[in-house]
């Protein structure tokens, strides 16, 4: 099928074929026309989403959907960059605006296209009867809050959670790794500043929901569309956004060629968050995934070096607590005076209500995201994202046209966020990793709680990327990361401290071990690690149930199940079913009400620390008790008579017949679905069977209240370095953003079963798998 579109803009003709996996294959006569019809392009599949996610990210909301929206617009305008914009697009790449300003061009193009043709236009704006905006080049860096950094939320957490208890309370919250000594933040008030404190700075990154009492809400009940989920929940989102990847030397494949792996987990979203592409043009020749609202590609390789990402624990962020000035709560101490806070007037239009006037107001740290004047307290959030060249991956427009190591490492000085591992393997046999990313030095803490914004704590700048550690071709013959602790075991956290709050380790252990046990190891075996369902959680509480004997049927029917299992969370386990649902909906709870009594402390360690728990369990101490072992061992077996019987009334009488697969679901939900519960069908995407769990290879973190997966593998990768054509990846649930394309929906089945589909590279592959062809012709 060919689709031939004149189209105003284009230099020379380009083409978009599009395979039988929805995969679209972009060829231009320049980088400009290719960045242009990448645009083009991402619109095409992605115009809902591309323009949903500019608007939540400019604060453009409420214009759209009403009043309702307006706090979310608020908190989004405080979180923009807004500094010397010539300096931010120096830091990506030297042609960096000229892509951006290509990229946008082509997004509009295909909007004055559905404008002409409006049987173009996906059917969710009919839906809200909204339009498409339209782009400029600026919209793609100033956007900021989509990223990750870290440990905003963590830090006021902690200082609650000190200021009610102490640090081994806090380690099941959240490990510190290294060990450091935490102690409670001097001066901290928490009546002053409560734990909502950082509602402003969590709305900013909120998605963006539609249930019709929100897009019915006046403007008097604004205020209250905040952020329907609680501290607990936010910060379950933020640990398990992860990834794993891995790079296998020649010498331990099957083939003698690298074979580089990568699967970035983020929450499930339909469409997905990512969006793989093929971009040729003279010169460049790159296939992998992006955001489709950014150019370029952030994974996947140019034909000699392919590289990929998964985050790194740098932290960058902080937040300062201010004194306010008697009578003028617009000014904060600072030093020996009082320094006037910088306010900004911004105006939002809001539908169906008049347009609405806010002030913002910002400390020479940054914004201003919670105030008391009558207890003369404030406090501002300090990010990377508001320094040039911290917009999230667009560094990749260097680092994807590197052609060997030291090219790469050139581009990655120049990555600001969010802090990233970076695994390599080119054409000539190297494979490397190395950390990126901006990483503020702070002279005098560690950056684990709340400091005073009077001056005493200030960032020195950022640690040179030079002092950055690097491993090239290391003698075991892989290098691996999964966001764990992964700086050398010698590195001098005193001098340079990085980062101390780390995701836990048991899905690094396991990629270690795995890759360490094969000598030969070939791209059905990346493909099976991605999808490898072992839980080290699950093997560690083993050997804890191993020596203690049961005291009833029920627990004898929970031993039984467990003990011998093989710890493999698979969909059709009953182990694993009642593994998980022992572990977080009993022992999890046990533990914590044994340990922490007050139940307002408590509510501030979800989702709880594996690791933390982990060595609080093995370790038992006076916590327990006067008999601390035995205390263990009888709060393991009661909680897991508990969890059997629980099993049962879940999934019948019969522990043979349980599976986790009927608890653990993937579930795709559209934004746009609870607005029109009658054409949920057609938008959302499950339920579909799945394994899995957030400490295993084949991440799958879920909700503890119905066990629905909502962070995982949100695209896998794996690239045969040299042989690009056997390749191969998987997106979820589709590529397609649009519910009316045969690719919304069709990769999930594969998906859940832990398959992948051919990422094709050359022309004639490429050719051969063609279901669509677009020709785009200039158009004077």
């Amino acid at each position: 099928m060919t689709d031939t579109i004149a189209v105003p803009g284009l230099a020379a003709p380009a083409e978009i074929l599009v395979d039988r996996w929805g995969i679209p294959h972009l060829t231009a006569g320049s980088l400009d026309d290719l960045f242009f019809l990448q645009g083009f392009n991402a619109a095409r599949d992605r115009l809902w989403q591309i323009d949903l996610w500019r608007k939540r990210g400019l604060g453009l909301l409420a214009a759209d959907f009403g009043p309702g929206y307006l706090a979310q617009d608020i908190a989004s305008r405080h979180f923009l960059y807004r500094g010397d914009m010539a300096a931010e697009w120096a830091s990506y790449a030297e042609d960096a605006q000229a892509i951006c300003t290509r990229f946008a061009a082509g997004i509009n193009a295909y909007v004055d296209l559905v404008e002409r043709e409006p049987e173009r236009l996906p059917e969710e704006f009919r839906l809200f009867g909204t339009k498409p905006a339209r782009w400029q080049a600026e919209d793609v860096v100033r956007i900021r809050s989509h990223g990750l950094t870290r440990n905003a939320l963590s830090e006021l957490a902690r200082a609650h959670v000190l200021a009610g208890a102490d640090a081994a309370t806090d380690r099941l919250r959240k490990a510190v790794e290294p060990p450091v000594e935490v102690g409670p933040v001097p001066g901290f008030d928490p009546a002053a500043v409560p734990p909502d404190a950082l509602q402003l700075f969590r709305l900013a990154m909120a998605p963006v929901t539609f249930p019709p009492e929100r897009l019915a809400a006046t403007l008097e009940e604004a205020p209250l569309w905040r952020v329907a989920t609680d501290l607990g929940e936010v910060l379950r989102a933020q640990e398990h956004e992860g990834s794993n990847n891995w790079a296998v030397h020649g010498s331990r494949t099957a083939t003698g060629r690298p074979i580089l792996a990568a699967d970035p987990h983020r929450t499930h979203a339909v469409p997905s968050l990512r969006y793989l592409v093929h971009l040729t043009a003279p010169g460049f020749d790159a296939i992998g995934a992006g955001e489709p609202s950014v150019p370029g590609i952030m994974m996947g390789h140019n034909g000699t070096a392919a590289f990929s990402l998964t985050i790194f624990g740098a932290d960058q962020e902080d937040v300062y607590l201010y004194e306010t000035k008697p009578g003028d709560p617009d000014s904060y101490r600072y030093g020996a005076g009082w320094e006037r806070m910088r306010t900004v007037e911004e105006r939002f239009a809001v539908k169906g209500a008049p347009e609405q006037l806010r002030t913002l107001r910002f400390t020479r740290h940054g914004p201003v995201v919670h105030a008391d004047p009558a207890r003369r307290s404030a406090v501002a959030v300090r990010s990377v994202w508001f320094e040039p060249g911290s917009a999230a991956y667009l560094a990749s427009l260097s680092g994807m046209r590197s052609r060997s190591l030291a090219e790469f490492r050139a581009a990655m000085r120049r990555w600001g966020a969010p802090s990233v591992n970076q695994v390599y393997a080119d054409t000539a046999g190297t494979i490397a990793w190395l950390p990126a990313g901006h990483v503020p030095r702070r002279p005098n803490w560690r950056g684990l709680a709340p400091v005073p914004g009077d001056g005493s704590h200030e960032w020195d700048g950022m640690m040179d990327p030079a002092l950055m550690p690097v491993l090239v071709n290391p003698p075991e013959g892989f290098v691996a990361t999964a966001n764990e602790l992964n700086l050398p075991p010698d590195w001098p956290h005193d001098e340079r401290p990085v980062g101390f709050e780390w995701l836990e380790a048991s899905r690094a252990v396991r990629i270690r071990e795995v890759l360490a046990g094969q000598d030969r190891h070939s791209l059905a075996d990346s493909q099976a690690l991605q999808a490898d369902t072992l839980s080290v959680p699950a093997r560690r509480m083993q050997r804890l149930l191993d020596p203690l004997e049961a005291r009833d049927a029920d627990v004898a029917r929970g031993l039984g199940l467990l003990r011998g299992w093989d710890a493999r969370l698979d969909a059709g386990s009953a182990a694993a079913a009642l593994f998980e649902l022992w572990w977080t909906k009993h022992l999890k709870p046990a533990l914590f009400a044994r340990l922490v009594p007050d139940p307002a402390i408590r509510r501030l360690l979800a989702p709880g620390d594996v690791a933390g728990i982990l060595a609080a369990l093995e370790a038992p101490d006076a916590r327990f008790g006067a008999d601390p072992a035995a205390a263990r061992d009888a709060l393991l077996l009661d909680s897991l008579a508990e969890a059997v019987r629980d099993a049962a009334r879940r999934l019948g009488g019969d522990p043979s017949a349980w599976r986790w697969g009927d608890l653990h679901h993937g579930y795709f939900e559209h934004p746009a679905s609870a607005a029109a519960p009658d054409r949920r069908a057609g938008l959302d995407v499950g339920p579909l069977p799945k394994g899995g769990s957030g400490a295993t290879v084949m991440h799958a973190a879920y909700r503890p209240d119905d066990f629905r997966v909502i962070t995982g593998a949100s695209v896998r990768i794996v690239m045969d370095v040299g042989d690009w054509d056997r390749s191969t990846c998987i997106n979820t649930p589709g590529q397609s953003g649009d519910p009316r394309s045969p690719h919304y929906r069709d990769l999930a089945p594969l998906w859940a079963r832990g398959g992948q589909v051919p990422l094709l590279y050359s022309r004639a592959a490429v050719e051969a798998a063609a279901e669509q062809r677009i020709a785009l012709v200039p158009q004077p």
